[in-house]
């Protein structure tokens, strides 16, 4: 399933995809506990953000698929679609976004650098999410500025010192993710041996979504082909089979050290073919079984 943060003339909530429809979960959420015998213990079933339910624990597939069976039962697909509904980012302030730097061998030798022997984490503020179709603003006198494509995932359960076989059990989806990076920015503070932070992170350079796809759609190991568009012209193509470091692994070595978070986000790190973007060009970043996540660019003060 494909879930989603949406908003429309009456309402906002959390959906889910259905024949390129929003079906609106939240709505239906309610309506399934009202049916339920009276004093039932049943998990909170108000709420309006993807994160209210992954904080409570019930942004899980069986959570999901009970509740599309109601509406299916009872016919209210047609009831609950929202047809005006426009996506948002489906996680607007994660607690954390941890970042990977040169987690694509091609991508490491186009930088000038060898590929890592241990993951290069690093972190994105929150604040700098943004939405589906909503603009990258680049501000003037910064420079070149990346586009960068990103399978991301979705942290659902706490844990610490998490096992590689274990790594799934703590992923509540993935999603798209675009580490839009002020490049020149970048390079200066890595040739004086600072931190990446600043250039990772102004406002609007981490485009999000446009859906979370649950793990069942995906599997494990995550084999999904990346594409990133500009102008409708191909920069960027692989697979995450290229990773350097897979996912178990670097949820694995993440929690030997900090604690990971329900909502927290991790960026896998981007392929090869790295080019910079201009005011009025149109990103289109695609991944397999998740969707394309377009945004704008527009020039800043």
């Amino acid at each position: 399933m494909k879930i989603v943060q949406f908003e429309s003339e009456r309402r906002a909530g959390v959906g889910y995809l259905e024949e390129g429809r929003v079906i609106d979960f939240s709505r239906a959420a309610a309506m399934t506990a009202s049916l339920l015998p009276s004093g039932a213990d049943v998990p909170p079933w108000v709420f309006k953000h993807v994160q209210d339910l992954v904080d409570g624990g019930i942004f899980d597939l069986l959570t999901f698929r009970m509740v599309r069976a109601f509406i299916e039962a009872h016919g209210f697909q047609e009831e609950l679609a929202i047809e005006d509904a426009r996506l948002v980012a489906p996680l607007p302030r994660p607690p954390k976004i941890i970042a990977l730097g040169l987690n694509y061998a091609a991508h490491a030798r186009e930088t000038g650098k060898e590929p890592p022997k241990e993951p290069i984490f690093f972190m994105k503020a929150p604040t700098a999410v943004i939405g589906p179709g909503q603009p990258v603003v680049i501000p003037r006198g910064v420079g070149r500025v990346d586009p960068e494509i990103e399978l991301a995932l979705i942290i659902g359960k706490r844990g610490r010192n998490i096992a590689r076989r274990k790594a799934a059990d703590h992923i509540a989806g993935y999603t798209i993710m675009n580490d839009v990076t002020a490049r020149d920015m970048q390079s200066r503070d890595m040739a004086a041996s600072r931190p990446w932070f600043l250039s990772k992170s102004f406002d609007t350079f981490a485009p999000m979504g446009p859906c979370i796809t649950l793990p069942d759609e995906i599997g494990e190991p995550a084999h999904l082909g990346l594409t990133l568009r500009v102008n409708g012209e191909v920069r960027q193509q692989s697979n995450t089979r290229d990773l350097i470091f897979g996912i178990p692994e670097l949820i694995h070595r993440l929690s030997r050290y900090i604690t990971l978070e329900p909502g927290d986000v991790i960026a896998t790190g981007t392929p090869s073919g790295i080019a910079p973007i201009q005011p009025g060009d149109v990103m289109e970043a695609e991944i397999e079984s998740i969707g394309v996540l377009r945004n704008p660019v527009v020039a800043g003060k």
